[in-house]
Order: C-alpha cells, then structure tokens, then sequence
C-alpha cells in the first residue's frame, strides 16, 4: 500500500454526502466526439421562479425568506407572505402601467429586499428584469459598460435604492422614456428623491389586481423569459442572455433530481450569499433553489477582499450555513480567520452539511487546511462539491459525490447532453439541454455564432476524463480554448491548468496569477501574493510595495516556483520569471469580476508594461528570476 493510501486509511471519515452516486452514458461518435449524458431523469419541474414562491408563501407564510442588515447592524427579514403580498402589489403596479414582456425592468443596485421584492413582481407581471453589475454604476468614471447594457437592454424602468450614491450614473444615461425608481428610506427621505421619480414604498402600496397578476402568472411558460443577465465583457462589451423561466427551473429540478435525501418539513436550510445577483451563480441557481426549498437567505455585505470580508466573519457568528458556497479567494481568507477562532470555527460548522467552491479550482493547500479544521470541529471530513457553467448555460455539471480530489467540474446535471469536440490538443465542452438560453438579446449574429451546427452552445472551455475508462469519476476542466497560446517554439501553453497548477504549488504565498508567454522563448507570471501569507516574512514592513520587494518574500516565492518547476515537465509547464504586485486587480480595469475572478486578457493588456519587465534582457530587481 503507497504511503498516501496509508495516510488516507488514517483520516476519519466523510461526513455523508445527500447525494446520489455518478451514474452516466457516455458515447463515441465519429471524429473523436464524445457525448455524455446524466442516467437520472429530470423530473417534476417548476413552472417558473415565481410560481415556486406562491407555493412557499402558501406553505409557509411566516417564514422568514431573507435577511438584511438595516444601517444599525439589525437584521431585517422579510417572510415569505410578506414577499409574495409585496410582489403582488408591484406586479399590479407594473400591469397598470402597461409593462410587460416587451418593457424590461433594471436594477443597477446590489443584492437588498427591495432587489428581490422588484424582480419577483416584475416577473408575476411577465416584466423581463436586468440586473446589472454595481461597479458599472460605480467604479466607472465614464459609465461606458453602463451605457451600453442600457442601449441594449432598452429598459422601461430602472430601480437604484440610494438616489444619491447613483446620481452621477443616472446623470449619465439617457433616461428619455424611462422611469426612475429609488428606495426612499435607503436614500435619506423624500428630500433625497427627485420629483419625476417613482418611490419603492409607493409601489408596494398599490392596491393589489389578483385577477390581472393571475391572469399574468398563468401566461407564464418555461419559454417566457424571466431576466436578462449580462455577460462580464471580457471579450468586449458585455452581451445580454436571455434567462428563461424554464432555464432556471431546470437547474433547481436538476439538484433535487440528485437529491438522495427526504426533505425534513422542520429544517430551514439557512443561506449566506455575498455574490451579486447579477450572476448566474448567486442570482439564479442560489436565489432560486432557497425559493423552492423554502428557506432562508441572509445577505452578506461583506466581500473577500481586505477589510470587508470582516463582515463576512461576523455574519457567520450569527448564521450557521447548512452549505457553504464561494470562490477560493473567500476560503482562503475563512481559512485564516477559522484557525484563529474557535468560536466562529463552533460557529461555521455547526450545521454545515458541505462545502462548495466555483469560478476557480480550490489549491490542496486549502483543501487540507478546510478539512483538518472540519476534523478539528465535528471529527469528520467534510465534502466539497463544485459546480461549472455559464451564463447562457447555467449550471451544467456538479460534483455531487464525495472525492478527496480538487480541480474536478463533474459530470452533467439530468437533462443535458455534454459534447466533448476534438480542438487542437484538446476537447472542447458544449452542452445542449434545458438550462441552456435561446440566444442573446437583440443579437441574432452573435446568437448564431454561439451554437454549432447540432445545437450545442460552445462555451470555448477544454475538459477531460480523469480516467477514460472510467467516466463515472468525472471530468477536469482543462483550460479557456481561447486563452492558450504558443510560445515561441512552438509549444503549447494550457493556461488555466498551468495558472491553477502553479498557485497551489506556491500556497498560501500566492493568491492568484496571470501567465505570459505568447511568442516568447519561455514562460512567465505576473501575480498577486497573498497578503497575508507574506506580511508573516516581511518583518518590519507597512506597505503592500515594500512587502513584495523584501528578501524574505522574493526568496521564498523563488524557492516554491522552482520546486513547482521541478516536477513540471516540459517548457510549457515552467515558470522561469515572477513579477509580484503590490497593486490588487482593478474592478474597473475589468481585471477581476465581482465574483472575484481573474480575467486574463485584461490583465495582459492593462499590466503590458510589466510584461515587458518580465522579458527584458536586463531584468530589474522587481524580476523574480527562477
């Protein structure tokens, strides 16, 4: 038996997964095409988003649905009986004003009550809903990404909580022919509210239309489109999806298909959610499954960067997650704050049944330091499960049994069909079913282009069997197609596999990286440490640029690259130079999203004088030479 069996042997078991086991048909087609589909079906689907929240305010009235922290520190909830009233009478609102399908609704603000009571009435009334990305409005000085989501999406109505915090965006679009909603008491009183401007509070009060809300909600098809998501604009300006009633349905009926597990009448499953709606993952896979399971959602204000994931810490001492969801930034940053805490590490585990991360792959180095503080805690390991998708797919394969291995994205939710498609040295994922859109918004180019000629949507991302002969242990995401490149002789670089690969070796120094080498003779990083991991060797250093320029941190960041290095084969997997930055990736730079995740290409392009550094002939000393 090899010693990492035995060492396996030893660790106390997992704590069991309520899900069922892999189970797929995978077939091979002509040309390398392989297909793989989930053996269970897909089953007893919702009829719409807002159809699940009636049967909640049906079933349970008082329950709480979400929380919020008022300007206090309070939490505020609303019931589900309270939602479902408050909806009705937006719905009415919107019906006698004559919106509906063809006159969106969009919500510049982030994640709040008032969000949510305004996206379920707008959709009670068949109003399409846009949330938008809050640095749009915010962090732009020029409000270019928000000018062209309004162009598209041709709103009727756009919803911002604080008048004044959005002022200067307002002042920006061109409002002819839309209405202006604002949060009265979230702006500082009816002084703070323009006068052409309709209030939230005012629409809550309308006298509510059951026959005409109804007679709306019975119109309502998996075909009806519920929202329109925008995509980040990595590639360019960001394109709106259209996001189907049946779309999102599909994705809640997918994991409860996967259930394996009665559903205890007495359990609230309690969430907390910091990621914006304005994204599939906390917007409608989060949001929507908390509404068909009746439970509870507090909403975090915190983020899982410096200074604000504080607050995140501090909701987790008030709420203990049954499942707890977020990009590896954030469980980097739980991990150290879990290990110096028992009381909150009481606090996190006390109901948590798993765990879950997305966006990118979790380092093992966190994997074990989130294990061995579960073990700590309860006396088991804990699972973790992912998810992997898209914002015209949803959500489309999970991990949804138990692994000791990180880095997998699963296998296909019940209902869809995954094509693997031969490209280059790799194979390429698309995926046909009924979480996938019809097209985008007003684009029937780009539409066209997105699918191929089966009807499959191309998603650009690689994946692949961690044991052909054995597909039930699921697939590995292999990188962004359209991210690899050539260096200069010829060799193929697979960035998203290497950039996962090299920051796990470097853990916890770390946090995340961008690699180069597009036509240069070998390749190299651009990355962000992980502040906290460094500020450990930096003694008797303040500031984030002189952290990254102290010995201490150079030569330990040159002594993990080059053990990375020594197992890493060929040119294509060796880092030969690192540049540390001391500046965090800039939101409005679309750098990072507000998910946390890293865009490559923009990175590149804003940091092409860093770049530079790395491949002079001459490096200065901010080159870290491997």
């Amino acid at each position: 038996m090899s010693e990492a069996a035995k060492q396996t042997d030893t660790l106390p078991p997992f704590k069991p997964l309520p899900q069922k086991p892999p189970k797929v048909t995978v077939e091979h087609l002509n040309g390398g095409v392989v297909t793989i589909r989930s053996d269970y079906p897909l089953e007893n689907m919702p009829r719409s988003v807002v159809h699940m929240l009636e049967d909640a305010a049906a079933d349970h009235p008082s329950r709480n649905f979400i929380g919020e922290r008022d300007i206090t520190g309070a939490w505020q909830f609303i019931t589900y009986g309270e939602a479902a009233a408050r909806s009705d009478a937006v719905a009415s609102a919107f019906i006698a004003r004559g919106m509906g399908p063809d006159t969106p609704l969009m919500v510049l603000s982030g994640n709040s009550i008032e969000h949510a009571v305004l996206m379920l009435g707008a959709m009670k009334a068949r109003v399409p809903v846009a949330p938008i990305s809050v640095p749009y409005s915010l962090m732009s000085p020029g409000h270019e990404k928000l000018k062209h989501v309004v162009k598209v999406a041709k709103p009727a109505m756009i919803f911002v909580d604080n008048a004044e915090l959005y002022a200067g965006a307002i002042a920006d679009i061109d409002m002819t022919g839309i209405t202006l909603v604002v949060c009265e008491a979230k702006s500082g009183g009816p002084d703070k509210v323009a006068a052409d401007a309709v209030t939230y509070e005012t629409l809550c009060l309308t006298p509510v239309d059951r026959d005409a809300v109804i007679a709306n909600m019975e119109q309502i098809t998996h075909e009806t489109v519920g929202k329109y998501l925008f995509t980040s604009g990595s590639t360019g300006m960001p394109k709106g999806v259209l996001q189907t009633h049946g779309m999102m349905c599909a994705v809640v009926a997918g994991q409860e298909a996967l259930r394996d597990e009665e559903v205890d009448p007495d359990e609230v499953p309690e969430t907390l959610e910091w990621m914006p709606w304005n994204h599939i993952s906390a917007g409608n896979i989060s949001f929507n499954n908390v509404l068909h399971n009746a439970g509870t959602l507090y909403l975090d204000a915190g983020k899982p960067i410096p200074g604000m994931f504080d607050q995140t810490i501090a909701n987790l001492r008030e709420v203990s997650p049954q499942v707890f969801g977020s990009a590896p930034i954030a469980f980097a940053m739980l991990a150290d704050a879990l290990e110096r805490d028992s009381e909150l590490r009481r606090s996190f585990f006390a109901k948590l049944k798993y765990m879950a991360y997305g966006g990118a792959t979790l380092s093992n180095d966190l994997y074990e330091r989130m294990q061995a503080l579960a073990i700590e805690e309860t006396g088991m390991r804990m699972p973790f499960t992912t998810m992997y998708g898209a914002t015209e797919t949803q959500g489309i394969t999970v991990v949804h049994w138990i692994t000791e291995r990180v880095g997998l994205i699963g296998l296909p939710l019940p209902g869809l069909t995954l094509k693997l498609v031969p490209n280059g040295t790799k194979m390429e994922v698309r995926v046909k079913g009924a979480t996938v859109t019809p097209g985008y918004l007003n684009d029937p180019d780009k539409t066209s282009e997105a699918f191929d000629e089966d009807g499959f949507y191309k998603l650009g991302d690689a994946g692949k069997f961690v044991d052909p002969e054995d597909p039930a242990q699921g697939l590995i995401f292999d990188g962004r197609v359209t991210e690899d490149f050539k260096l200069s002789s010829g060799t193929w670089v697979s960035v998203g596999t290497l950039r996962a690969d090299v920051v796990a070796s470097a853990s916890p120094l770390l946090q995340d990286a961008v690699v180069c080498g597009l036509d240069k003779p070998y390749v190299a990083l651009l990355a962000w440490p992980n502040m906290a991991a460094i500020a450990e060797l930096a003694k008797g250093v303040a500031t984030p640029e002189e952290m990254v320029a102290h010995p201490a941190v150079i030569e330990a960041v040159r002594a993990k690259i080059a053990a990375h290095n020594a197992d890493a084969g060929g040119s294509s997997n060796r880092i030969k130079r690192v540049h540390l930055m001391a500046e965090p990736p800039s939101i409005d730079g679309h750098e990072i999203t507000d998910k946390g995740y890293i865009n490559q290409r923009a990175t590149l392009e804003r940091r092409a004088h860093l770049v530079d550094k790395l491949y002079a002939d001459d490096p200065d000393d901010s080159v870290i030479v491997i």
